[in-house]
């Protein structure tokens, strides 16, 4: 159909002529209304951004001499951290004559892996920052990635 024809067409129903593909030849073109159109994409947009989670990092730190009683706290949060959705970094800091025992800390940081296993997945392995300081990241479980009620 020639320009003109399709414009007169648009015209008539009161739409817009539209330009689709402008790499074909011939060019392909659509009637219908723009303001309409393009109101209609705002708001997926909109939609798809409320739909969107975004996930947050949360640190737990730990030391090699912990407790029991403290452990168990720091346990409880970090499956909470995990239900909510969240990645959660655990920091093991050693100081003085902790740096010389490292088996303690991976020990610590093998038996909280453990721990979460059903709620959360190892993001990144136990690994040394420098003489101080171990890090592992935890990241929610593929089926426990919603959240809770």
């Amino acid at each position: 159909m020639s320009i003109e024809d399709a414009l007169k067409i648009a015209e008539e129903k009161g739409f817009d002529l539209v330009q689709v593909s402008s790499q074909s030849s011939p060019p392909v073109c659509r009637i219908m209304d723009y303001d309409k159109y393009r109101y209609e994409q705002i708001r997926q947009k909109k939609e798809a951004r409320k739909k969107q989670k975004t996930v947050e990092l949360k640190e737990i730190k730990f030391k090699p001499n912990i407790e029991e009683n403290d452990y168990q706290v720091k346990l409880r949060h970090v499956k909470e951290f995990l239900a909510d959705g969240n990645k959660v970094k655990i920091t093991l800091m050693f100081r003085g004559r902790e740096m010389s025992h490292k088996e303690i800390g991976r020990r610590i940081l093998e038996r909280l892996t453990g721990d979460v296993s059903g709620q959360g997945d190892i993001d990144q392995p136990i690994s040394s920052l420098g003489k101080r300081i171990m890090v592992m990241v935890l990241s929610p479980a593929k089926a426990n990635t919603g959240k809770k009620q």
